[in-house]
């Protein structure tokens, strides 16, 4: 019986070690270990034995050779699996010889570099970066702004308002953000002054697209809160951003202007070196309303905004003509900066 079953376990892995794919081992596995198989048959034929020993012995020789036969089918499974993967990596692989001198690792998109690059000159200046949502209430982004029911900004026309009602609120008095300035909001309402921050991130209006507009586009907010902060302090920050972001060669001025959350209020333009102005974003100090609506008492604090689209500044450093070939993917486009 023991010569049997030794028998019956070396032919078992002669078969197994000679099947060449993994359909040959799973069809060996029930062949072997089945209840028909050789050992299984074997296995029926301990009850005829004439001592206990006898069976003890042959049975104990069965298990044995059933576990060793289980392993080998797993080894060969795990075999012819590996050779597999090895021969359809051969086979799929692809000669990129002649790129090899040919760098072409990927790169930020040029409004993220333009992101960064303002997110980088403002941190030297003493600013901390801010973040808001870009669903927001109409109430950060209009009401709280000084722009109170019935401003023309408020309509459909230019505002894209979404399905989703706040906890609380109303249905229809939600929004994507028209700008970043309820970044500011939140910020005061969150944080004791002094404050010190830009607000970098993505807006939306019901723009068409053309050259020049887009209906998602980037913005840049800057905000200071503080005590005894005048129109000075504007206009220096305005330079030195200037400066630190164009060059010792470029200079900038305010001119008049109005917005419903500053009060005075101004554009801010900038002058290249060959002595042409161009306009920038909009600024001014903080209206008193605001200041109110942020929890802050406008007897005590002060503090300028500002605010640009980072996009065209892209658009102006780069002297791209035309706003929509930023966004289409064209690597002929992507590949120059």
């Amino acid at each position: 019986m023991i010569d049997e079953i030794g028998a019956a376990r070396e032919t078992a892995l002669t078969q197994v070690a000679a099947a060449d794919s993994l359909e040959s081992v799973t069809m060996l596995g029930t062949q072997l270990l089945g209840k028909k198989g050789p050992l299984a048959q074997l296995k029926t034929k301990l009850g005829g034995l004439s001592t206990v020993d006898e069976k003890k012995a042959a049975g104990s020789a069965v298990n044995e050779a059933i576990q060793v036969v289980t392993a080998a089918l797993e080894f060969r499974n795990i075999e012819l699996s590996e050779a597999a993967l090895a021969a359809r990596v051969q086979f799929e692989s692809i000669d990129l010889t002649e790129y090899a001198d040919r760098p072409t690792r990927g790169h930020a998109h040029v409004v993220t570099q333009a992101w960064e690059r303002l997110e980088d000159v403002f941190i030297g200046l003493g600013f901390q970066v801010a973040e808001g949502p870009e669903v927001e209430t109409d109430w950060h982004n209009f009401e709280a702004l000084n722009m109170g029911e019935g401003h023309p900004a408020r309509g459909e026309f230019d505002t894209l308002f979404v399905d989703h009602a706040p906890a609380g609120g109303q249905p229809g008095r939600t929004l994507l953000r028209t700008h970043t300035s309820p970044v500011q909001i939140r910020t005061m309402l969150e944080q004791e002054p002094p404050i010190y921050i830009v607000a970098p991130g993505r807006v939306f209006r019901r723009d068409t697209p053309d050259a020049t507009h887009m209906p998602v586009f980037h913005q840049i907010e800057g905000l200071v809160i503080d005590r005894n902060i005048t129109m000075a302090d504007l206009a220096g920050t305005i330079e030195a951003f200037t400066k630190a972001f164009f060059g010792a060669d470029f200079s900038s001025r305010l001119r008049p202007s109005y917005f419903p959350f500053t009060e005075p209020s101004a554009e801010f333009d900038i002058q290249r070196p060959d002595g042409s102005w161009l306009e920038l974003g909009g600024c001014g100090m903080v209206h008193p309303n605001v200041l109110i609506a942020g929890g802050l008492d406008p007897e005590q604090w002060s503090g300028f905004a500002f605010g640009f689209g980072i996009d065209r500044m892209a658009v102006m450093r780069h002297q791209v003509a035309d706003i929509r070939d930023m966004y289409v993917n064209d690597i002929r486009f992507i590949e120059q900066f």
